[in-house]
């Protein structure tokens, strides 16, 4: 009896020691070629980007990062290869609890990395799949312009203009669809936030009032009620 309630007290110690991982993210991964550099797992909790964690990498490129969250945001990878040049150097990812994979290549860090393990990461390259067009044709009716042969007359300016508008328009569209669209997603407010921001309040409004309570109650919820309630102070 004796040994019974001996086991039962180490089994109960053990089980009130074992760490809580519910709101944990664990981002591991690889950077293929890397021999030697320092990688920065970074976050904006305010204004300022703050570095979490940091790794000195010697010869391998995995790496693991551990970090509690209180809700899902954006994160940084920040690779440092100590050539005196942060270009390219920097993959921002939506984390959120669980296990997170990121593989890419040394040479071309942010250019093909692979982020597995994050459904609101996949909405964000969904997302930014489509805006890429929207991008892609604000390029080509400027090029329309600068590649014209002669002086383009008012008419011809204006015809460009008016493309160029009904372009941003349709991205702006797309953007607010998509957040309202993805109301249960931490998405929503995120591209509230950084994306359409300046849009007509009513629409702020309504991806606001239609976000999921746990949504509503996360970081980037709440900082869209809060800048929805100074812009209506203000205007």
């Amino acid at each position: 009896m004796k040994h019974l309630l001996f086991f039962g007290c180490i089994t109960l110690l053990l089980v009130s020691c074992k760490e809580d991982t519910t709101n944990t993210m664990f981002v591991t991964g690889n950077v293929k070629g890397l021999k030697k550099g320092t990688l920065y797992l970074q976050h904006v909790p305010d204004s300022t980007l703050v570095t979490i964690d940091s790794l000195e990498v010697e010869g391998d490129g995995g790496f693991s990062f551990k970090t509690k969250l209180e809700s899902p945001e954006i994160f940084y990878l920040y690779l440092n290869k100590k050539d005196n040049n942060e270009i390219n150097d920097r993959i921002a990812f939506f984390g959120e609890p669980g296990n997170i994979t990121i593989n890419t290549n040394w040479n071309t860090f942010d250019l093909n990395a692979t982020i597995e393990g994050s459904a609101t990461q996949k909405k964000l390259e969904e997302y930014r799949k489509t805006m890429s067009r929207f991008n892609k044709r604000s390029l080509e009716i400027m090029q329309e312009s600068a590649n014209a042969e002669g002086p383009l007359d008012s008419n011809q300016l204006d015809s460009l203009k008016n493309l160029s508008d009904k372009n941003i328009q349709r991205g702006y569209a797309y953007a607010l669809n998509f957040a309202l669209n993805n109301k249960d997603s931490y998405i929503a407010p995120y591209i509230a936030l950084t994306e359409v921001s300046d849009a007509n309040i009513k629409y702020l409004d309504s991806i606001n009032n239609s976000l999921t309570p746990e949504v509503a109650a996360s970081k980037y919820g709440k900082a869209l009620k809060t800048f929805l309630e100074l812009r209506k102070k203000n205007e």
